[in-house]
């Protein structure tokens, strides 16, 4: 079982969310994989994706801000 090992970037208050709703946040596990708190768009997006991109019925497509990204970028190893 995977576990989170550390928060990818900074934190959404850092960021300036101080609601507590609607924060994305990248985290990196402990097997090399990352999860992602974003907004559900799989309903949305779904029937979008290129020809050549798969989703399993288990996996969801969620949409996370270009700023998220972005500022987490110095975080994410290069391999």
């Amino acid at each position: 079982m995977s576990r989170i090992v550390r928060r990818i970037g900074p934190s959404p208050r850092d960021r300036g969310c101080q609601s507590g709703a609607n924060c994305p946040d990248i985290f990196e596990l402990s097997d090399g994989n990352f999860a992602i708190i974003g907004t559900e768009a799989t309903e949305q997006l779904d029937s979008e994706l290129p020809s050549d991109a798969g989703r399993a019925d288990y996996e969801r497509i969620v949409i996370i801000s270009r700023d998220v990204l972005i500022r987490a970028k110095a975080d994410i190893p290069d391999m």
